[in-house]
Formats: structure tokens, sequence, C-alpha cells
């Protein structure tokens, strides 16, 4: 039995999970305030902070530290590298706290899990973070030699998704062709084939599809034009993109269910709604050329998967191409956790970054 310890560190608190082989024996958040976080210039000062407070827990609970055969931290903002299990080594350290990709909490979880596990002599991994690239070279190209296409995602929860359909289904992940779709605060809609995510788009700074919080793709020489007209500043318009773009635009919310609810009685709502199921059919379909049409499965992952009128809607215009499998949510403790386990057994090996 492998005893794990998952640190999955956010903007305003940093989720803990006590998994034996992939059961989950204990989760905790725990919360910090606004007040706790300002004394704090950059992002990486908060280690110390943040590590006292992971071992208050784990004594409150009774949880002997030395009982942990591995400490397993949420990949941060890295440079880009293939999928799979990292062991968290000095150099992986040294661009986490160089914000080699940019200030994210995420940075903090390969840090924290070296920190602690160092102490009690065990390794310590990060999971497919979010600058998994596998990008075929002809994907790259986006008609701008200065504006590359590059990937940033949900990788995990991607991987996670898929490598569970493959063994539920007896198959290989790596002999099967599949669309996955990550629908939370952003989209992200993949194609994988030969263990490989070879095309996705991109989650995070306008490809694809609209979602509760982001723009997806806006006419270009429009947004162009709103840049220079003198009414917004540069961050004015990154937010419209990113944290004020999607439902939030349109409905001033980027609650999917309230979105639903309000479709079913009012025309505005309704719209925006099925708007949303149109556009990321749009993406499911971009991604089968891809692939050239051969498709095994299609799958519908992350928090707005709970909603069966998206699922359905989805399904009603995508079918043709394959079957649809639902994973509704995001289970991030426990694919950190299967990462680490798959090392730990032997069924891969570990990636040096």
């Amino acid at each position: 039995m492998i005893k794990s310890l998952i640190i999955n560190p956010g903007s305003t608190s940093t989720k803990l999970g006590i998994f034996e082989d992939e059961n989950l024996i204990s989760e905790e958040t725990l919360r910090h305030t606004t007040e706790e976080i300002a004394q704090f210039e950059k992002i990486v000062d908060q280690v110390d902070f943040r590590k006292e407070m992971i071992l208050n827990f784990l004594a409150d609970k009774g949880e002997d530290i030395k009982s942990f055969n591995v400490i397993v931290g949420r990949g941060g903002l890295l440079k880009p590298i293939p999928s799979g299990t990292y062991t968290v080594t000095d150099k992986l350290i040294e661009d986490l706290k160089n914000a080699v990709g940019g200030e994210h909490a995420s940075n903090l979880g390969g840090i924290l899990a070296k920190g602690i596990a160092d102490e009690i002599g065990v390794p310590s991994y990060i999971v497919d973070p979010v600058v998994v690239d596998e990008l075929e070279p002809v994907a790259r190209l986006s008609g701008v030699p200065e504006l590359p296409r590059v990937s940033v995602f949900h990788a995990l929860n991607q991987k996670a998704v898929a490598k569970r359909y493959a063994k539920e289904t007896g198959k290989a992940y790596e002999d099967l062709n599949l669309i996955v779709v990550h629908m939370g605060g952003g989209v992200s809609v993949g194609a994988h084939t030969n263990g490989r995510i070879v095309d996705v788009f991109n989650a995070l700074s306008g490809e694809g599809a609209f979602s509760p919080e982001r723009a997806g793709a806006v006419p270009p020489a429009a947004l162009v034009d709103m840049c220079f007209s003198g009414k917004y500043t540069q961050a004015e318009i990154k937010k419209k993109l990113i944290g004020n773009g999607g439902y939030n635009a349109y409905l001033g919310t980027n609650n999917a269910q309230e979105v639903y609810k309000r479709s079913l009685t009012d025309d505005d709502a309704k719209l925006v709604f099925e708007a949303f199921i149109y556009q990321v059919s749009k993406d499911i379909g971009a991604m089968s050329a891809v692939l050239k049409g051969k498709v095994d499965q299609i799958i519908l992952t992350g928090g707005i998967a709970h909603g069966e009128a998206v699922t359905n809607g989805i399904k009603e215009r995508v079918e043709f191409i394959a079957p649809v499998t639902v994973y509704p949510g995001e289970d991030e403790l426990l694919a950190l956790a299967q990462g680490a386990l798959r090392v730990m057994n032997g069924e891969e090996e570990a990636k040096i970054y």
C-alpha cells in the first residue's frame, strides 16, 4: 500500500488529500484570508506560511508525517513539457521559484511537496501541469509567425479521464483516439492519439468556445480596434477576455447552473446557454478533423458536465462523430495521487524536467 499526501495550492486556499493507493482517506481545504496572503510580496514568499499550516493540520489529525511514502504537488507554470509524472528536482524548483511561466499559486505545489518529502526521505512529484505541450508542429501555426499557438489547458484532468476511460474499457490509452472536453471556468477541447494530446484549444488566452469566465475566440480585427479605441486600458481589455468574458459578459454570472435555470424563462439566457453548447460542439468537430474522423470516444468532463442539459445538448450535435462518455467534475487530488501511484508501482517511469 502506498500512502500519499497530495497538495493542491490555490490563490486563497490549499487543498490537501491523504490517499492509501487510490482510496481517499481524508480531504481538507485550508483557507487563507486576504489579509494573510497580502503580507507576501510574491507567491513564492508564501511557502513557509503554507508549509506550517499543512504540518499543523496533519498534527491535529494525528497523522504521522513519516507514515507517507510520497508527497505530490500540483504542477505549476513551468516551461512547456510532455505529459507525465515528474520528479521534483532542484532545476524544477528553481523555475517554479523564478516563475518562468508566470506567477500562479500552483507554482507552490512542487516546492511544498519537495520541502516536506526531503525532510522525511521520500520522493516528491508533480503531475501533468497546465503547460503540458504535445502539439504536432502543424498545430503550432496561427497565421501570424510572431503569435504561435501554445498549449495551456486542463492537462491533469484531460489525461486522468482519458486513462480512466481506457482502463474501464480494457484498452491501452496509447491505442485510442479520443476527444476530451473539459468544461469549467475555462473550456479546453483536446485531440488524444497515440498517448499524446496533439492539438488542443488554449483554455486561457483566447481560443475556441467561450466559457463562464473567458471570451474564447473573438473577431481579431474588431479586438484590435477596441484595443486602440482609447476607451480601455490594457488590463481592462485582458479582463474582458479572461475573467469577465463569456457568461459573465452576457449575463453577469459565472454560475453555469444559474445560467441554465435562467434559460428556462429568459430568452437572452437561453440564447447564451445554447450558444455555449453550439461553440463547444464546433470545437469537437474541429478536433475530429485533426483525428481524420477516426474517433473512438468523446469524453465530457469538468464541473459543467454535471449539467445534463449541457451534456445532452452536446451529445445531440456530436454523437454522429463518436459515442459520448460523461465524467462530471474534476478530481484533481485523485488524479495527482494516481500519477504518483503509477510511478511507485512501476507502471510508468518518472520524468525529469
